[in-house]
C-alpha cells in the first residue's frame, strides 16, 4: 500500500497514555510477519512499539485506499469469470467502501468531504489493474489467505497472502497487489523480502516451492517477479531465524535501541523516541513469559 508523507499521521502520545494503551492489550506469544520483521530491521524500538507495546497508530488515507482496492479485487474473483469486467470491478468499490466504513468509522474522517475523489482514485487503480492482467482467464485458488507456519528452528510465521494461483499443471504463483508505484532498484530487495516470506510459508505448509512470486504495482503498472529455488528459500529461512534470535534477545533484556534513518520522518512515535528527546513507556516484558 502507499506510504504517508513524513509527519502526515503523527499522533502526540506521552508515557502515561502509552502505558494505558499497553495495559489494555491482551499480550499473547509473538510470531513473525513480513511487516514486523522489516520493522525490526529498520528500527528495533519501532518493532517494540508496534509488536510488544502495541501502541495505536492512526490510519492514513493511502492505507484506506489500499484496503478498499484489495477488497474490491477479492470480491471480483468471487464472481464467475464472464462477470469479471472492469465495469463490474468499479461497481464493487462502493459496497466495499461501505464495509470499510462499517469496520472502521474513522475512515469517514480520513476521507472527509471528498468521498467522490477518494473513490475516483481507487477506480484509477482498478482500471490500471485491468491493463496488467485479464481476470477472466483463470480462477485463483485463494484470495486474502491467512497462512501460519514454523521454521525448522520453531519460529512462528504468519501473514496474509493477497492471491495464490495454481495452474492445471500444478505450478503455484503468489501474487501481491501494491497500490503505490514500483520501487527503484535500490529498494527491490525489501519488496521481495515479503514475497520470499510467503514462499517459505508455502514450502513449510505444503511442501511446494512457488513457481513465481509476483508483485503488481497498481500505481504505475510496474511488475516485479522472482522464481525462487529451494536453496534460496532455505537460506532465507536462516535469515528469519537470525532475525527472530535478535528480537528474542532484545525482548528478554528490554534493550530495543532506536536506529535513526530517513524513515524516521514517517514514524508516529517520535514523541517517545530518545532520538527526538522522548522517553519510551515502561517496558512491559516479553509477551508469553
Amino acid at each position: 500500500m502507499d506510504s504517508p508523507t513524513p509527519q502526515q499521521a503523527t499522533v502526540p502520545q506521552d508515557a502515561s497514555t502509552a502505558r494505558a494503551a499497553t495495559a489494555s492489550v491482551v499480550r499473547k506469544p509473538l510470531s513473525l510477519s513480513p511487516s514486523r520483521a522489516n520493522d525490526f530491521k529498520q528500527c528495533p524500538l519501532l518493532y517494540r512499539f508496534r509488536a510488544i507495546d502495541r501502541l495505536p497508530e492512526p490510519s492514513s488515507k493511502a492505507q484506506a485506499r489500499g484496503t478498499l482496492v484489495h477488497a474490491a479485487l477479492e470480491s471480483l474473483y468471487g464472481l464467475p469469470r464472464p462477470r469479471r469486467s472492469q465495469e463490474q470491478a468499479i461497481e464493487l468499490l462502493e459496497p466495499a467502501f461501505e464495509r470499510l466504513v462499517a469496520d472502521d468509522p474513522d475512515v469517514i474522517e480520513l476521507v472527509g468531504e471528498d468521498r467522490e475523489g477518494f473513490l475516483r482514485e481507487a477506480q484509477r487503480l482498478v482500471e490500471r489493474y485491468f491493463t496488467m492482467e485479464d481476470p477472466t482467464r483463470f480462477d485463483p485458488e485463494s484470495c486474502e489467505l491467512f497462512v501460519e507456519a514454523e521454521t525448522g528452528d520453531g519460529v512462528r510465521l504468519r501473514g496474509f497472502v493477497d492471491r495464490i494461483d495454481v495452474a492445471p499443471t500444478g505450478e503455484v504463483r503468489v501474487v501481491d497487489y501494491k497500490t503505490g508505484r514500483a520501487p527503484r532498484q535500490l529498494y527491490a530487495g525489501s519488496a521481495l523480502f515479503q514475497m520470499k516470506f510467503y514462499a517459505l510459508m508455502l514450502l513449510r505448509t505444503r511442501g511446494v516451492i512457488p513457481h513465481q512470486l509476483k508483485l503488481m504495482y497498481l500505481g504505475d503498472g510496474g511488475v516485479m517477479t522472482l522464481s525462487p529455488d529451494e536453496a534460496e528459500l532455505r537460506s532465507f529461512e536462516r535469515t528469519l531465524d537470525a532475525i527472530w534470535g535478535a528480537i528474542r534477545t532484545a525482548g528478554l533484556t528490554g534493550d530495543f535501541r532506536p536506529r535513526p534513518s530517513k524513515l524516521c520522518g514517517w514514524c508516529d512515535h517520535q514523541a517517545m523516541c530518545p532520538e527526538f528527546g522522548g522517553t519510551p513507556p515502561d517496558y512491559p516484558g516479553w509477551p508469553g513469559d
